[in-house]
Formats: structure tokens, C-alpha cells, sequence
């Protein structure tokens, strides 16, 4: 006979680990959804929590290069079925900050798409990413672009969703793209606005307002706010360093900002413990 009360056990478990998750999506490429998806995850280490960042980009991983690493196992092998997900799992550490430790899950630049896997096989590993949750305070999923498969799937879960866009119309078309499909999935979604790389406060409120205004007016919703990073020729020598903003240029505009964001998340292990 099934156990009622073991049942319910197991279902708020399942939402306390998904609550975990913290997708980074956009709706086009080019917006700086990587660099903010890595940045994040250096910023909540830095905080002293313990991060998993999930390069869920298979076609065009890049989170290992900002980072300068050169992994051994990859995201591939998981696919292939040569490995599990905690067998590939590589560590970055800052030397500039002994908190500035966080776990990575690497893609495979070049080897296709995960939007090509079958559902069921994106369904087992978000499954397996929601169970190494277990081990974390948050695990940072960085998604390709666009509304495919690979997207659809892994952003579905009960944790936060950042959208990244910029002021550009048509990174607003497609930010709206997304953010249709997630709501007609789910209308409780917590999605959330990173609007990136604009000239100035002004001009990240109108982008935010736009797209605000948009989803009211033909989705009966209206995501958050998460924060406005202004255009900052730091993150680009970042890149091209292959060193993380928060070491390089740890005083700059644009690291501020997301230090704020992470700052502005909950620790969900503690949460959970109280």
C-alpha cells in the first residue's frame, strides 16, 4: 500500500530541490546571457555558498573558456552514456578569493544541439541536475538561445528564471518568445528581467518597460525586474582574459551589479534548514 505521508514527503523535497535551479535564457544569442551566467555563479561563491553552474549550451559551450579551463569530461560524455553528471564535474578556483570556489558542469563546443535528444532523455537529465541540487545551494543552468527542446525542458522546474536581453527591439521579440512559451507552461513561473549591456539606467528601464508592458498586454503577465547592467569595457577585457569580472575588474560597474543580484537571492539550503 502506498505511504500518504511519505508521498508528500517526497513531493516537497522535489520542490525544495528545484527551487535550487536558477536558469539563465534568452530569447537570442549575443546578450551576454554566458558571461551572466558565469558571473553569477562566481558572485553567490563568493558569498560562501556552494554553486553548480551547468553549461547547457552542447553546440556552443563556452562557460569553460570565460573561465579558462580545460576540462578532461564533458557534457558529450554524458550523452554518449561514457559518464554520469557528477563524473564530469570539474572545479573552478579563484586565487584571488579562497570563497571563490564553484563546481562546473562543461558542454561540448561543436559536437550539436541538445534540442536534438529525445524529450525523455532531456527529462532524465534534468532529473539528474535536480538531484545533484541536493549537494548545492543553487545550481545555474546557462541555456542556448532560442525556445527549442533542450530549453523548454530544462527551464521547467519551480526555481528562478533570469531572461537576459538588451535594449535591441529584436532581443525583445525574442525575449518575449520565451517568455511565452515558459508561461503557457507554467503561469506561476518566476521569471525575472536582466536587461544587459545598455548606455545608461534610463535607457534599461525602457527596455524593462517595453517588454513589461508587452506580456501584460497579451499574456495577462508581468515578469520581474532583476537588474540593469550597464554597457562596461571591463567585461569584454574579462573575456578576452579568459579571467572572471570579479577577479580582474572586481570594482567595475557591471560587477557590482551582479554581485547585487546574487545578493538579492536567498540561500536556499539555509532557507530550507529554518
Amino acid at each position: 500500500m502506498t505511504d500518504p505521508i511519505n508521498m508528500a514527503e517526497k513531493a516537497t523535497n522535489q520542490i525544495d530541490l528545484e527551487s535550487k535551479l536558477i536558469t539563465v535564457a534568452s530569447g537570442k544569442g549575443g546578450v551576454g546571457k554566458t558571461w551572466l551566467s558565469v558571473t553569477l555563479a562566481h558572485a553567490l561563491s563568493h558569498e560562501g555558498r556552494r554553486v553548480l553552474l551547468f553549461d547547457g549550451d552542447l553546440g556552443l559551450a563556452n562557460v569553460d573558456i570565460q573561465l579558462g579551463l580545460v576540462p578532461d569530461r564533458d557534457l558529450g560524455d554524458v550523452i554518449n552514456g561514457s559518464s554520469d553528471l557528477a563524473g564530469i564535474v570539474t572545479t573552478y578556483q579563484d586565487n584571488s578569493n579562497p570563497r571563490g570556489q564553484l563546481d562546473i558542469i562543461p558542454g561540448r563546443s561543436g559536437s550539436g544541439n541538445l534540442g536534438t535528444l529525445a524529450r525523455e532523455r532531456l527529462k532524465g537529465l534534468r532529473t539528474g541536475l535536480i538531484a545533484m541540487a541536493a549537494r548545492y545551494d543553487h545550481v545555474v543552468l546557462d541555456l542556448s538561445a532560442g525556445v527549442d527542446a533542450a530549453v523548454t525542458t530544462l527551464s521547467d522546474h519551480r526555481g528562478r528564471i533570469f531572461v537576459v536581453m538588451t535594449g535591441d527591439p529584436t532581443s525583445l521579440t525574442d525575449a518575449y518568445a520565451f517568455i511565452k512559451l515558459t508561461v503557457m507552461r507554467d503561469p506561476q513561473a518566476d521569471i525575472q528581467i536582466v536587461v544587459n549591456n545598455v548606455a545608461s539606467r534610463q535607457d534599461g528601464e525602457k527596455a524593462f518597460n517595453a517588454i513589461s508592458q508587452a506580456c501584460k498586454n497579451f499574456l495577462g503577465f508581468q515578469p520581474k525586474l532583476a537588474t540593469i547592467v550597464k554597457t562596461d569595457a571591463k567585461v569584454i577585457d574579462s573575456i578576452r582574459n579568459q579571467i572572471p569580472i570579479l577577479s580582474r575588474h572586481p570594482q567595475s560597474d557591471a560587477a557590482k551589479a551582479v554581485e547585487e543580484l546574487a545578493a538579492s537571492i536567498p540561500a536556499m539550503s539555509k532557507a530550507m534548514a529554518g
